[in-house]
């Protein structure tokens, strides 16, 4: 049988309010006091049991980590990140996959059902909607690679995707491709159709730039090397701007098997800088989005909101820069 905290209470001498105040942070209880219970829960082997306290304390410290892109491998590093990062604060992650989920309601509901004290949404994809939903319940949440707004309604940790697709435009117009393309995600994924923009943008100050523009079912290996292989049917572009690393490496996949070689017949620059971009036989330029500072600062922000959950909405937004590898030719 595991020890109580009435056993602890026992062979320490004391009343089981004061075993409960030692395991309770920010209970008073002196020194003397916590150094004889926690010696005798040593001796017992005793644990307390948080499920039990959040009875009384109605804390339970559990943060939903909600995503519905498990497809693409940066989110290996995101969930590792999250989870060692709210874990030495204390909290305890509830890793939620909503591949399937459209109705920010039933996410809401279900993640209720675990009494969450808060929620953090990572995804680049979903709308702002889907995260607002949480705090109309009154759920402390932080939407983490969110769309950026001046005035956000739930607190927004990423990047500026518009600019990020302006500095890919920047940079295969730097190295003199006349003839470039932007193959994306999702169309309805709102980091996608921000991307795109920033990009057309761009380009827009180029006349005598030809460009074009596609998209992938989702984001992963498969549907980036699915969407090269339908556009190779036509005449490819001089150089692609795939909109995420994982396109960028089932583009480059295709492009291979076509018989092409990179980047001397095809171009192609990502975004993310996630770790296999950099391995030898892959070697993608990519414009590098600061994971480790900006789950960082989201669970800094998660942790703030439990102790005030009314903190008013703000946008943290963190610089991107280009990581030159070999996908594209040199500048001129």
């Amino acid at each position: 049988m595991s020890a109580t905290l009435k056993d602890v209470a026992l062979k320490a001498g004391v009343s089981t309010s004061a075993v409960s105040r030692t395991f309770t942070d920010g209970a008073s209880v002196s020194d003397k006091m916590r150094r004889k219970v926690e010696k005798a829960a040593n001796e017992l082997g005793y644990s307390p049991n948080f499920l039990a306290r959040s009875l009384t304390t109605r804390r339970t410290k559990l943060i939903g980590l909600v995503s519905n892109n498990f497809h693409n491998p940066i989110f290996l590093e995101v969930f590792d990140l999250f989870t060692r990062g709210l874990q030495d604060r204390g909290l305890r992650p509830l890793l939620v996959n909503l591949s399937n989920e459209t109705d920010p309601e039933q996410s809401v509901q279900m993640l209720r059902q675990y009494s969450v004290d808060g929620v953090v949404v990572a995804s680049s994809t979903l709308p702002p909607a889907f995260s607002k939903a949480f705090r109309d319940k009154r759920i402390p949440v932080v939407n983490t690679f969110g769309r950026y707004s001046s005035s956000p309604e739930v607190h927004v940790v990423g990047i500026d995707n518009a600019e990020a697709g302006r500095m890919a435009a920047r940079e295969l117009i730097d190295r003199a491709y006349k003839n470039i393309a932007f193959l994306g995600g999702p169309e309805e994924a709102t980091s996608t159709q921000d991307r795109l923009k920033g990009f057309l943008e761009e380009v827009s100050k180029h006349p005598d730039i030809n460009v074009s523009f596609s998209f992938a079912t989702q984001y992963s290996f498969q549907a980036g090397r699915a969407e090269m292989m339908r556009l190779a049917k036509g005449t490819l572009a001089e150089a692609y701007f795939c909109g995420d690393d994982v396109l960028s490496i089932g583009s480059l996949s295709a492009v291979k098997d076509l018989g092409l070689s990179v980047p001397r017949d095809v171009g192609l620059i990502g975004l993310n800088d996630m770790e296999m971009s950099s391995w030898e036989n892959i070697s993608l330029t990519t414009i590098h989005q600061p994971i480790k500072q900006i789950i960082n600062s989201s669970v800094e922000l998660m942790a703030a909101m439990l102790d005030e959950p009314d903190r008013y909405p703000e946008a943290r937004l963190f610089p991107c820069r280009v990581i030159e590898r070999n996908t594209l030719r040199p500048r001129p």
